[in-house]
């Protein structure tokens, strides 16, 4: 464990894809004193935390520091990894973590209140046992809603385009060398892999 006198605040952020807008919570970060050298952004899911920019924080880490996010699920989705992680940065490495949309989750240890860190872990667990709990009942949930419907005869994926009535007769022209093709896919109004997967079709019917 390293130590140092200066305390430094971090600032990290996650967004689930490259497409996600990290505005909010970098603004709020700066608010909070963070510079932009410090902030550090992950463009991928929370699942696990094997996120090149996470890593690179904690190895920057050092006794005494701070970490600060906007939200509880920036850190990550997933309740037993997230425990291990917050324990280790709190307990291993000696720093805090704050949450900016949940005073509750400040582990800072100040003068005039002494439990702060207990009341943190204690709030961390809390809600991130309820968050787990509520995506593996939405899980279930969405598995319940499939399997019904399938029962009642719903088709999921994507909706199979019918053969058009002159298929044979265009392609037979395109194996006579009458047309192309490109030019019998143009006249049954097809794309390439759907006439392809005809043309597959009937090949195997003539075999």
């Amino acid at each position: 464990m390293k130590e140092h006198t200066e305390k430094r605040k971090f600032g990290y952020i996650r967004v689930s894809s490259k497409t996600q807008n990290e505005a909010r919570q970098r603004d709020a970060l700066i608010k909070e004193g963070v510079l932009e050298r410090d902030i550090f952004i992950d463009k991928q899911s929370g699942k696990d935390f094997s996120r090149p920019a996470y890593q690179k924080m904690i190895q920057s880490l050092q006794q005494g520091d701070e970490i600060i996010i906007l939200d509880l699920d920036r850190l990550g989705r997933n309740y037993s990894e997230m425990a291990r992680e917050w324990f280790y940065i709190t307990n291993e490495i000696g720093c805090d973590i704050r949450v900016l949309n949940c005073p509750l989750l400040n582990t800072a240890q100040e003068e005039k209140n002494l439990n702060n860190r207990l009341i943190a872990n204690l709030t961390f667990q809390i809600l991130s046992y309820v968050a787990e709990h509520e995506r593996e009942d939405i899980k279930r949930r969405q598995k319940e809603g499939i399997e019904s419907a399938k029962a009642k005869g719903v088709k999921f994926g994507r909706t199979k385009i019918p053969k058009p009535a002159n298929f044979d007769e265009i392609h037979n022209r395109v194996l006579l060398g009458e047309i192309t093709n490109k030019q019998a896919m143009s006249e049954l109004g097809l794309k390439v892999n759907t006439y392809y997967a005809f043309v597959k079709e009937l090949t195997v019917e003539k075999s």
